[in-house]
């Protein structure tokens, strides 16, 4: 009998991907694998057609735009838009000043977060968060810029209580509600 391997490699994930992106109308949003596996192939983001948010750290980022970490780290702005503009994706560069690239043109630094938000997981919570705001109708640039001010806070607040040497990535979702109801009119 022959058995599949369970072990799909990046290269037939990233065809998947493409697939993904040329066939569905829909907004996309990916992250760690996905971005490992567009890494390998990032042509197979032209079927996104600005349907699509990258939500990598500095260390993806450089694996997709081929740079270095340290590259990214010198023009985080610069990066992020070369790469929105090539591949018509919006971009939100994760780290100190996440940043947003449209594939309008528009820019964005978020000024919320704090250096306790780098622990395992936060990145998922802010995936999470734009998918669930672009579920909700906003726009992908809207969604990635409204996520990162809504993750950002959370995680000031979550600071602001218990400090950021223990933040853990689920604290942010109790700082999250607290920031949806602090709105609530």
């Amino acid at each position: 009998m022959n058995t599949p391997h369970p072990y799909i490699s990046a290269t037939e994930t990233a065809r998947l991907l493409g697939r993904l992106f040329a066939e569905t109308k829909l907004p996309v949003v990916a992250d760690a694998d996905a971005l490992n596996a567009l890494a390998e192939d990032p042509s197979q983001l032209q079927g996104a057609a600005g349907r699509a948010l990258l939500t990598p750290h500095p260390g993806e980022m450089a694996r997709l735009a081929r740079l270095s970490t340290a590259q990214v780290q010198e023009d985080r702005l610069a990066v992020a838009r070369r790469f929105s503009d090539e591949h018509r994706v919006v971009v939100l560069l994760k780290g100190a000043r996440t940043v947003v690239a449209d594939v309008h043109g528009g820019m964005a630094i978020n000024p919320t977060g704090n250096p306790g938000m780098a622990t395992a997981g936060s990145g998922d919570v802010l995936t999470g968060l734009c998918a669930a705001l672009l579920a909700q109708g906003l726009t992908i640039g809207a969604a990635a810029c409204a996520g990162a001010y809504i993750h950002g806070l959370a995680g000031d607040r979550m600071k602001e209580r218990h400090g950021m040497r223990g933040l853990v990535a689920t604290d942010l979702l109790e700082g999250i509600t607290e920031v949806w109801a602090s709105w609530k009119a």
